[in-house]
């Protein structure tokens, strides 16, 4: 099926888009959720400008929908639905996510889609974090972490480089691959990307007392 994956920039992201392009799936775009007044990637905080360097080095268009700060259920509803119902008249089939084992947000997902006339895949579902995780590396992608939950982890894990020294440091509980909201991640290289997206690291910001943002600033 013609499908449009489900876009954050980060890590289960990239593996949802890796496995689809291994099945020979035709991908005709990127969707990303960005938070209109600030252009960054709602949750992620990672700056527009990064996102679509990323999706150019990869070769895919990026699909903008805008939700407004602090957004309800009811409005991002109402966006992600004319942003799918606009996909489906392209010819997208399908919208596919990363989730890994939280069903509630998979049936959420799968519920909006079909009032779109959508279907959606989750390639990486029920698969092992750990697994994923090594996956994700194995692979040759880098990442860095960009936003953490302070309730779970710490300020000094939010800027890191997401390798083998950032999942061995792990708290007990946390999940490798963050399923539970732990940490973001932004992809910067790796096989599907044909140059690496270069940029600088700015400040950390803490927001709401409880989620400590990493900005990246794209390099000049």
């Amino acid at each position: 099926m013609k499908t449009a994956v489900s876009w954050s920039s980060g890590k289960d992201s990239v593996l949802t888009l890796h496995s689809l392009l291994e099945k020979g799936v035709e991908v005709a775009g990127l969707l990303c959720t960005l938070t209109e007044s600030y252009r960054r990637v709602s949750m992620h905080g990672v700056r527009m400008e990064l996102v679509e360097m990323q999706a150019q080095s990869i070769g895919i268009p990026l699909v903008k929908a805008f939700i407004p700060p602090g957004c309800s259920n009811e409005d991002y509803e109402a966006v992600m639905h004319r942003v799918c119902v606009s996909l489906k008249r392209d010819g997208v089939e399908a919208v596919a996510f990363g989730d890994i084992f939280l069903e509630d947000v998979r049936r959420y997902r799968e519920r909006n889609l079909e009032k779109a006339g959508l279907a959606g895949l989750f390639p990486l579902w029920g698969r092992s974090t750990e697994e994923l995780a090594e996956r994700f590396l194995s692979l040759g992608y880098r990442a860095v972490v960009v936003a953490v939950d302070l309730e779970k982890l710490s300020t000094d894990y939010c800027g890191r480089e997401f390798d083998h020294d950032f999942l061995s440091n792990l708290p007990s509980g946390c999940d490798p691959c963050g399923e539970n909201g732990e940490f973001h991640t932004f992809v910067y290289a790796g096989p599907l990307l044909s140059k690496p997206v270069e940029f600088t690291p700015g400040g950390k910001v803490v927001h709401e007392g409880r989620f400590c943002f990493q900005d990246l600033l794209p390099a000049v």
